[in-house]
């Protein structure tokens, strides 16, 4: 079945195309939820909210643009709802006027390592940078997501990178 065909099918309610839209696409919207989630729990409870989602609205879907991109982006949108919502993403009073980049060089830290301590992040500070580094939103893009100030979204940026930079510092790896 094509992927158009599947979409249609999809629109049309039938389960069977839910079940093979999920098994094709759930992998990579999992990666997603895992960067914008605390632990692996979380990360499944927002792929499943993400796919009822996605079950909702693929009647808007036009098959115009990328359908991957398209899914992609509720995923995002639908995590960053959730926490909206939970009211996780209290403004910061920190100003950090100076942008910290975190290079790691020649380094035997793993994925699932870094993954670890990206999820260790307070909400705010996670989702931005997530948002601005893994997925590269502009901090414009990223303040009206979350609702915040532009000046908001870099700072809480510098203040992720900080705490990044001492997590590997503690840890003995190279920092540039």
């Amino acid at each position: 079945m094509s992927l158009e065909e599947l979409i249609d099918n999809c629109k049309k309610g039938r389960r069977k195309a839910q079940e093979e839209l999920y098994r094709k696409y759930s992998n990579v919207l999992f990666g997603i939820c895992l960067k914008y989630s605390r632990n692996k729990t979380e990360a499944e409870d927002n792929l499943h909210d993400s796919f009822m989602t996605i079950y909702e609205k693929i009647g808007q879907f036009n098959h115009k643009g990328s359908f991957e991109g398209w899914i992609k982006r509720i995923t995002v949108n639908t995590v960053l709802q959730k926490y909206r919502k939970q009211k996780h993403l209290d403004v910061v009073t920190e100003n950090y006027g100076e942008i910290i980049d975190v290079e790691v060089q020649e380094t035997n830290i793993s994925l699932s390592r870094l993954l670890a301590y990206i999820q260790e992040l307070p909400n705010k500070y996670r989702l931005t940078f997530n948002l601005y580094v893994m997925d590269g939103y502009s901090h414009k893009e990223i303040s009206e997501l979350l609702g915040t100030s532009t000046g908001t979204s870099k700072s809480n940026l510098a203040r992720a990178r900080m705490i990044l930079k001492e997590k590997l510092e503690k840890e003995n790896i190279n920092i540039a």
